[in-house]
């Protein structure tokens, strides 16, 4: 009888490679996944940047060289700039537990003092003119309740409440939930357009798909619930596509690059000069609520600062100053 010979190599499993290492820890933080792309995008580039060293092999002074560079060499923005460094810091503290000293020596970008850019409301009203369709409803959202494009194109069914005339803001800016207004004029046309995405939903289902993306893992918590109707998104895309994540085959909310281009087009077509985008809505709500004597807090929490001085810049862009001084050519 032959004894089968015994292997001397081991069969532990190896360990996931650094990136995968990365991308678990951003999930099981709960991190977007434009985050965990962007993360490991700046990872990647730190590592070439360094000739494919090993980042636990590296530590502060290799981070220096490529932040600074990044800013010398490459002349990125401040806040680039900032997204690395916070790539890097989240890579060496959370997936390699190495702790850096204060970076003193990174040459900084330079973060340019710049006033937002505000539109009137007869500029806002001709814009909105050239839009129609989805693309109108979600820039009327921006205008008329102060979201961001993002929080606009991921709202769900159940956080738009027609009575109250209010909707309910999930994880804005920094996981913070707020309370915004549902814009009476928009009511109608919103119903309509639900009603037109409840059917697709239900057309869905009826296909074996129908299921949107759980937050926090609450597809295993309530494993039917990405099917209800009150958690579809308001602004589902047009088309099905594959989870990267999970693999699983989903209508995903509407792509926002579209609602992008859409405005940009609408600029272009309202003839304005101003170089407007979907979020100069959201600066444009702010600043007519100010001129119309709304409290600075109320608008505050309206926008969901954390900070009222954040706020505080939307009073340098009134018509009449910060201050409200007028010019002694008009006295």
């Amino acid at each position: 009888m032959v004894t089968p010979k015994i292997s001397d190599k081991s069969t532990t499993a190896q360990p996931p490679k650094l990136l995968d290492q990365v991308r678990d820890k951003l999930r099981v933080k709960h991190y977007s996944i434009r985050t965990e792309q962007a993360y490991t995008g700046w990872i990647k580039r730190y590592i070439y940047f360094h000739g494919k060293r090993h980042p636990k092999d590296m530590g502060a002074a290799e981070i220096e060289a490529f932040l600074t560079n990044l800013a010398v060499e490459g002349n990125v923005s401040a806040s680039t700039q900032n997204l690395a460094k916070s790539s890097l810091l989240f890579l060496y503290r959370e997936v390699l537990e190495i702790e850096l000293p204060w970076l003193d020596n990174v040459t900084q970008a330079k973060v340019p003092k710049r006033l937002p850019v505000v539109l009137t409301v007869s500029e806002v009203q001709s814009v909105l003119s050239q839009l129609n369709g989805t693309h109108l409803l979600i820039a009327s959202l921006l205008y008329g309740g102060g979201m961001r494009l993002m929080e606009a194109v991921r709202l769900r069914v159940k956080d738009v409440d027609f009575e109250r005339r209010e909707i309910l803001v999930r994880e804005g800016k920094g996981f913070k939930d707020r309370v915004t207004m549902l814009p009476e004029t928009i009511i109608d046309s919103l119903k309509a357009h639900m009603a037109r995405v409840k059917a697709l939903h239900a057309e869905d289902l009826a296909q074996g798909y129908g299921e949107v993306y759980m937050p926090f893992a609450l597809d295993k918590k309530y494993p039917t619930a990405g099917r209800d109707w009150s958690w579809q998104y308001v602004f589902p895309s047009k088309n099905l596509s594959v989870d990267p994540r999970s693999g699983k085959t989903r209508r995903h909310h509407v792509d926002e690059k579209g609602v992008q281009r859409a405005v940009k087009q609408a600029v272009r077509d309202a003839e304005l000069t101003k170089p407007a985008t979907p979020h100069t809505l959201r600066h444009s709500f702010a600043t007519h609520l100010l001129q119309s004597g709304y409290d600075i807090r109320t608008v505050q929490e309206l926008l969901g600062h954390s900070d009222v001085s954040t706020t505080m810049i939307y009073t340098h862009v009134l018509n009449k100053g910060g201050r409200g001084v007028v010019s002694p050519l008009d006295r």
